[in-house]
């Protein structure tokens, strides 16, 4: 997510392919719609403006719009492939008015204050090295009384990596930041979130990724290799085998976020 517009992609139309097959249409983050609706529950998104950060190829923000009735969801992402197949996607289901995909480089958010009334964030926030700066992007944007509400991969402590976690990340090959839930919540509450909450994921994407792996291996094998090429999932195979270590460890944890910007 962190990559500008004029810097090579790190998903790219291969990295897009291949995330689909493993995790379905428009998604690129693991549990597809149910973890979505999982991260926003007991919120009402009904004709509220929501903003998705990270959006990737829009799957999640055209749902956002589709099961939840969200009054406009825009779709933010910094690299321009996957914004490009976002806003194919909306037209393909007549829904360029209700939603709309905007790319930009990484910085200061392009848009206006009090502008959405909720913001939402699929595993992308991990990208972002600044976390202070990144939520007192995400609390500008917000209206009062708005919600913040995502989910992110985390580490489970500040310190320096294991070696699993490093040659895990060093496996992905993509520009993790990654940073502890304690980390997360301190950002949020210094950039004026209350009622902030944190719930861990590990256990549920522990069991999640061993199935995926079996499945990489195995039925889905032949079906993603002829999209992307055999080398391209037999290193991801291996991606995976690294990312189980950091699971099962405890080291690596997919987290919920959520936080509330005060009305007055």
């Amino acid at each position: 997510m962190i990559e500008t517009a004029d810097a090579e992609p790190e998903y790219d139309e291969n990295a897009i392919r291949f995330l689909e097959a493993l995790w379905g249409d428009g998604y690129l983050s693991p549990g597809g719609p149910d973890e979505v609706d999982r991260v926003i529950e007991g919120l009402s998104l009904k004709d509220k403006t929501i903003l998705d950060i990270g959006c990737g190829s829009g799957g999640i923000t055209l749902h956002l719009v589709e099961r939840h009735g969200a009054g406009h969801a825009t779709g933010f992402d910094v690299e321009r492939p996957v914004i490009e197949t976002a806003r194919q996607r909306a037209a393909a289901r007549g829904l360029s008015d209700r939603a709309n995909f905007v790319q930009a480089p990484p910085g200061p958010l392009p848009f206006t204050n009090a502008s959405f009334d909720v913001v939402f964030s699929k595993d992308a926030l991990l990208h972002v090295p600044d976390k202070d700066g990144l939520f007192a992007e995400i609390f500008r944007v917000l209206k009062p009384g708005g919600v913040f509400a995502a989910s992110n991969w985390m580490i489970s402590h500040d310190g320096e990596p294991s070696t699993d976690m490093k040659a895990y990340v060093a496996a992905e090959g993509l520009s993790f930041a990654m940073a502890s839930p304690a980390r997360y919540a301190q950002a949020m509450r210094r950039a004026g979130f209350a009622d902030v909450s944190v719930r861990d994921r590990n256990p549920w994407y522990r069991e999640v990724a061993r199935e995926e792996l079996v499945r990489l291996k195995g039925p889905l094998y032949a079906t993603v290799a002829a999209a992307v090429g055999a080398a391209y999932v037999d290193k991801n195979i291996r991606t995976w085998e690294a990312m189980q270590k950091v699971l099962d460890s405890g080291e690596h944890r997919p987290t919920h976020l959520r936080g509330r910007k005060p009305a007055g």
